[in-house]
């Protein structure tokens, strides 16, 4: 279990999580690639009081767990073991997109998202 939470930076693995949730509201927004995000995904984007909350928390929980991923993995000088377990999540998601008929672009759009979370990440616990 020390391999999980030793040395790692808390404060990074909290601010990781939450820099890169904003930049997912900004990447799924109309300002960059939301409505055709929306329109290949089978959704409609809607209003701030037509936010799916539970979705949200949910996503917010997974960007902890993956910056805690990154924060142990930096801790242990696992760098290419992060990027690796990062690209597979990223492949598996773009496999769902598949499996749920999403178009080319949502699927690039969702795994493209998941590399910036990473770059994100690391940054953050590389600065913290």
């Amino acid at each position: 279990m020390a391999e999980l939470t030793g040395n790692v930076g808390w404060l990074a693995l909290i601010a990781g999580a939450l820099i890169s949730f904003l930049a997912g509201w900004l990447w799924y927004s109309p300002l960059l690639f939301g409505p055709k995000w929306a329109e290949g995904s089978g959704v409609e984007m809607g209003t701030a009081s037509d936010m799916p909350f539970g979705a949200m928390a949910a996503q917010f929980a997974g960007l902890v767990l993956m910056s805690w991923f990154v924060g142990a993995g930096l801790a242990a000088n696992a760098l290419p073991l992060v990027v690796l377990g990062t690209l597979a999540f990223a492949v598996l998601a773009y496999s769902g997109g598949l499996f749920t008929k999403r178009s080319l672009y949502a699927r690039n759009v969702d795994a493209g998202y998941w590399i910036v979370a990473l770059v994100l990440m690391i940054g953050v616990h590389s600065v913290l």
